[in-house]
């Protein structure tokens, strides 16, 4: 048991990324549904911070980060941007299209993004029992989300083109944001490395919200206790846990493994968005969900 604990390191942070982002995944839907998806990305970025912060001086004795060099401070700062700003904007807003299901179903095509991402720019190489994997999940995904062709013609979206692209838009910079991360890294403290990422997230949004004028908004949702509480969770879960542990899964394995194996949330979200949210899910959905983990499986023992 220790020798595959320690062997499998990368693997097993990976699945309990994949535990944190359900949390996170579900506290985002329901505080995006009340206070709107743009002011919860920068909440959840500054609780992260102080989360962050608090961990590394109990850890290190300081709060922000030290020991990273100009190199791993660019890069960091980079996959922050890509992954909290552009990929979570987009996701965050897809959350509350199509929900939080089946956004983080369509986000495990991340995974064969992630990959391509990795042999373009680290030279990653996968395996052909990688690449099987990855097309049983993404063959999972398209029969969740595609429905029968009309009169044999075409085929149609079960859910708004709107949020699927918008969940499209957050899978490829969560998979180019992973592997920036991989890059900028090295071996550098995986939770260190995750506050610069938030960091950099956090000015970037803040920049935004400037030209944008959401700043009115992210105050009006300071006041609204019920989100906050939300915000606070999907913060512990995600930028804090879940981002850290993700970090330490791709330090200790490839890019598309790790993330392919971070795509099980769609079948590990779906007892409690029907025990929260209420919402209906069909046989064919779950299927197409079991396939997706089953290409995580197929990644992980062979």
């Amino acid at each position: 048991m220790e020798y595959f604990i320690t062997s499998h390191k990368g693997e097993l942070a990976a699945i309990i990324t994949a535990i944190c982002w359900t949390f996170t995944s579900l506290s985002f839907e329901a505080a995006g549904k009340k206070v709107g998806s743009m002011p919860v990305n920068i909440i959840r970025l500054v609780i992260a911070i102080v989360l962050l912060g608090t961990l590394q001086f109990f850890r290190f004795g300081y709060f922000f980060p030290q020991g990273a060099d100009a190199f791993q401070w660019l890069w960091l700062s980079i996959s922050g941007l890509v992954g909290f700003v552009i990929g979570d904007m987009l996701l965050f807003q897809a959350f509350v299209v199509i929900g939080a299901r089946i956004s983080m179903l369509v986000m495990a095509l991340s995974p064969p993004l992630a990959a391509l991402f990795g042999w373009v720019i680290l030279g990653e190489e996968l395996t052909l029992a990688h690449v099987i994997g990855m097309l049983i999940t993404m063959l999972g995904i398209s029969i969740v989300i595609l429905g029968k062709p009309i009169k044999g013609k075409r085929i149609e979206m079960k859910y708004p083109v709107k949020g699927v692209l918008l969940a499209f838009g957050g899978a490829t910079g969560q998979g180019l944001g992973l592997v920036l991360s991989k890059y900028g890294m090295g071996d550098y403290d995986p939770a260190s490395a995750t506050m610069i990422r938030v960091i950099a997230g956090t000015i970037g949004f803040a920049l935004l919200f400037i030209f944008t004028g959401h700043w009115p908004k992210v105050i009006g949702a300071l006041k609204h206790g019920i989100a906050l509480v939300f915000i606070s969770i999907g913060a512990f879960f995600g930028p804090f846990l879940g981002v850290s542990f993700s970090l330490f899964a791709v330090q200790n394995t490839t890019t598309g493994v790790a993330s392919t194996i971070m795509a099980i949330v769609p079948v590990l979200i779906i007892p409690p968005a029907v025990l929260l949210f209420k919402e209906k899910v069909t046989g064919k959905e779950v299927i197409g969900a079991t396939l997706a983990v089953l290409g995580v499986f197929v990644l992980f023992w062979f």
